[in-house]
């Protein structure tokens, strides 16, 4: 959630640059003084960008002779607190701020109380006291009722005048000038109960959004609690030592117990347990993990113990780059927030200049009575504060952000949550994507007498050295059905062609279908029918024979996912036109995927730049198009276009860089969630527009009917603005 320039804050890995938390900024409205007051300190706006989420302001590319007390100094002339940020510093003055924000409001209203008391006592009971609510008349008369409001507006103008006052002498009116001139002119006119409560409910209004943006905070900064402070390291001597995660390096052997958080990635090297994936991935089942496989610093160790060797440093963990990506999303801002930002640039002089015009149109006119018509010009600017339109949308971008966070997809910024409702086309590569990018064995066919267990026994044998991904596949399938891997002897690699090794004092040899034509064994034409089907199914044929005759085939496949004819069915039902596969594998086996997984158009045995010259194509049919891809190949397609999507848990570091969103969970069936999420944020924000709109129209008519007061407008303005708050905040649920 930020306003401020994007470019600078992309170039924010420079040297010379600093940042700054701003206690107090918590809108675009704030932004906007801050860009006044420190843009000349610094060299002009260029070099400032603005993370309202976070509270803090970044000084990007400035001269090093600019000091850090001189940039205070110009935030403090703002009515704001600037303090030098540390990535490693503890606490955080914004939330103390917001916390006196949220006393000063509570004072203010127990002011107003008070002297509504006072007025009820000394006057003709709650009756008449309850008369103030209907509208103005003759101002309180006794002088300890003055007081409490008097109290009232000084305890809710407390965060509110100084930055009015700097918006008065830079002539840019903002909301604080706004409520200052409405407060200060009903005070004037002896109007004390209804200037109190203007100025208590505007501070209110000002605590709520505080709270809003906090609370949407706080839902991305839980992601930081996720992984441990320390681990179980286990030393060369077997002994296990508490050490902190910082000392641990890629190779360290740790032990994770039942039920505890793993405090890095690594991949289990003994035990077997369930593992709850759910805070990195949004997977809602756990899933089994047995030596080999890959676990993820955050995620929750079920009911065995495991030895986990890391991979990688916290820094460079999955969970790490969730928080950075995530931490870093306000970089992009929405349309809709952009839009909302130079709406309310323009908006409010204008209102004011209208205020101004109702104000003394009438009485020089119409001969009309100018205490009225100053009244009315003053609820004109309470109901004309722009409070509830500013919030409604970064609210709605940031809920949706941490929302779609928490179910394992990462979003880097709120123009590309607005982006996946709008997607006409979606490119996918093959392998990685819609396949696993793990080859299984997929069928056996043994001949000539063997069985299929002889068959893999044999296959096992010459490939049991081999790391080849096919290799693995059979090795892999023969262990799945308790096949005793039985090393050959003599085994020699064909380059190109095949094995051969001998295999119980008897020669073998494997290898492709035209290495047994190669042979001059292929003379049975029901062995070539066979291979070619198996092949023309998107399998890869491996063949094992001996001197006398061919022994049987094997078939291996990358596996599609079995989710992915199911999420492809739902894209289409989610309005997406055409669903394209994109790969650099031979055609058949494309072809043959796209039959299973349902896939509207196939382009195979493509280069990187092929793929790119394809989404261009894609782009000129269907106007929006995303990209979704795993691999290195695939980062030019994804940075072309419109959405590029990564896989995140298996996906290159280049692929999860260059795109805009990441499914961590590598699951496809993620997608048409995504665009069902884009466009319930898309609907909160139109509501929250609308509604806020809504409101300020029928309070311009009830001003110029005479129906309208001005603690009613400036209650239905905070009354607006918890009602869009609450509306964003539905988002943070699944």
């Amino acid at each position: 959630m930020t306003v401020g320039n994007e470019a600078a804050l992309s170039e924010s890995s420079a040297s010379n640059y600093r940042a700054f938390k701003i206690a107090g900024m918590d809108c675009a409205e704030e932004v906007a003084i801050l860009k006044q007051a420190v843009g000349p300190v610094v060299g002009g706006e260029e070099h400032l960008a603005f993370d309202v989420l976070n509270g803090r302001m970044t000084l990007v590319g400035i001269d090093l002779s600019v000091a850090d007390d001189a940039v205070v100094r110009a935030v403090s002339s703002t009515g704001m607190q600037a303090i030098p940020w540390r990535p490693d510093q503890g606490g955080d003055r914004t939330d103390q701020v917001r916390r006196h924000q949220s006393y000063f409001a509570a004072a203010s209203g127990a002011f107003v109380t008070i002297g509504f008391v006072i007025h009820a006592f000394s006057g003709g009971g709650v009756a008449d006291a309850a008369a103030l609510f209907a509208g103005h008349g003759d101002a309180p008369a006794p002088r300890a009722e003055i007081a409490a409001y008097l109290a009232a507006i000084l305890f809710g103008g407390r965060y509110v005048v100084v930055k009015a006052w700097y918006s008065l002498r830079n002539l840019r009116p903002d909301m604080n000038l706004l409520m200052t001139v409405a407060v200060v002119g009903a005070a004037a006119i002896g109007e004390w109960f209804e200037a109190a409560t203007v100025s208590f409910l505007f501070a209110l209004s000002l605590a709520i959004e505080g709270w809003s943006i906090g609370r949407a905070r706080k839902a991305i900064a839980a992601l930081l609690d996720l992984a441990p402070k320390t681990a179980r390291r286990l030393g060369t001597d077997g002994v296990e030592a508490t050490v902190s995660v910082d000392e641990i390096r890629p190779g360290d052997r740790l032990v994770v117990m039942s039920g505890e958080r793993i405090p890095l990635d690594g991949r289990v090297i003994e035990g077997s347990s369930a593992v709850n994936q759910a805070p990195i991935t949004g997977e809602s089942v756990p899933v089994e993990k047995a030596p080999g496989a890959d676990v993820f610093a955050g995620t929750i160790n079920g009911d065995g113990a495991l030895t986990v060797e890391t991979t990688r440093v916290f820094e460079d963990t999955v969970l790490s780059r969730i928080i950075k990506m995530v931490d870093s999303a306000h970089a992009n801002r929405a349309p809709a927030e952009q839009w909302v930002e130079r709406f309310a640039r323009i908006y409010t002089p204008i209102v004011m200049i209208v205020a101004l015009l109702v104000f003394v149109g009438p009485p020089l006119l119409l001969n009309g009575d100018w205490t009225t018509w100053l009244y009315r010009a003053l609820v004109l600017l309470v109901i004309a504060c722009p409070c509830a339109l500013v919030v409604s949308t970064p609210v709605s971008i940031v809920a949706a952000l941490a929302a779609a966070a928490r179910a394992g997809v990462l979003v880097k910024g709120g123009a590309f949550i607005e982006l996946p409702a709008r997607i006409r086309a979606i490119a996918m590569d093959k392998t990685g994507t819609i396949t696993r990018a793990r080859p299984e064995v997929v069928q056996v066919v043994p001949l000539n007498g063997h069985s299929g267990a002889e068959l893999i026994a044999r296959a096992a044998a010459l490939e049991s050295r081999s790391t080849h991904p096919l290799a693995q596949a059979i090795l892999g399938f023969a262990r799945q059905n308790d096949i005793e891997i039985e090393p050959a002897s003599d085994v020699q690699t064909l380059k190109g062609k095949g094995l051969t090794g001998v295999y119980r004092g008897e020669s073998f040899w494997l290898g492709s279908s035209r290495y047994v034509a190669e042979r001059g064994q292929a003379t049975e034409e029901t062995v070539r029918w066979k291979a070619e089907a198996m092949e023309a199914e998107g399998n890869t044929v491996v063949v094992i024979g001996n001197a006398k005759h061919i022994c049987g085939l094997i078939a291996v496949a990358d596996a599609i996912r079995p989710d992915a004819r199911e999420a492809i069915r739902l894209l289409h039902e989610a309005g997406v036109a055409s669903v394209v596969m994109l790969t650099g594998d031979n055609r058949a086996t494309a072809e043959a995927i796209a039959a299973k997984a349902g896939i509207d158009e196939v382009s195979a045995e493509l280069l990187p730049e092929d793929k790119v010259t394809k989404i261009e194509d894609l782009v000129r049919r269907f106007g929006q198009v995303a990209m979704v891809g795993d691999g290195v190949n695939d980062a030019p397609a994804l940075a072309r276009a419109n959405l590029g999507i990564a896989m995140g848990a298996i996906g290159s570091d280049a692929a999860i860089e260059t795109a805009d969103v990441a499914l961590m969970s590598d699951d496809i069936s993620r997608l048409p969630w995504l665009i069902r999420h884009s466009r319930r944020t898309l609907a909160v924000i139109r509501q929250n527009i609308a509604f806020s709109l809504a409101v300020k129209a029928l309070f311009f008519v009830l001003t110029f009917a005479g129906l309208a007061n001005l603690w009613g407008a400036i209650a239905a303005d905070t009354g607006a603005s918890l009602l869009v708050v609450a509306n964003a905040l539905r988002l943070l649920r699944q």
